[in-house]
């Protein structure tokens, strides 16, 4: 495995470091963990620590987030991707957020959960031309 020389705090700090928000629930559909939790765009309370996911989503987007889980545990989906346009605190224009779900598997395939990452990427939607290293 990849990870078999990395000791916990190399992993908590390259969760940290991970340019997107990640929360993570387990194959009972409890939430587990996430990052950046002083600075995301969705701010999970401490209190949704062991919640079923559907008590942290908005009521107009839970039967669509129950369809895609569903989806993945019976395998006929690997993953979501999806954007919206969302107010950013300190700008005047929304920005578009990509989130997508993702499965989470054992090496023969079962399934362990789903991590959910939303990242902002209006900054790279207004990259133009080209940036070298150190320029």
């Amino acid at each position: 495995m990849l990870v078999d020389r990395m000791n916990e705090a190399v992993l908590q700090a390259l969760i940290e470091a991970l340019p997107m928000e990640i929360t993570v629930i387990d194959a009972n559909d409890e939430v587990v963990g996430w990052n950046k939790h002083e600075r995301r765009l969705f701010h999970r309370p401490m209190s949704s620590m062991g919640l079923n996911f559907r008590q942290c989503h908005p009521e107009k987007s839970i039967r669509l987030v129950e369809q895609i889980v569903a989806e993945m545990k019976n395998g006929q989906r690997d993953m979501s991707r999806f954007w919206i346009d969302l107010a950013v605190a300190g700008e005047s224009a929304k920005h578009k957020v990509l989130i997508e779900f993702y499965a989470l598997r054992d090496p023969s395939g079962k399934y362990l959960g789903c991590m959910e990452c939303t990242q902002d990427v209006e900054h790279i939607r207004r990259l133009e031309g080209q940036k070298r290293l150190l320029d």
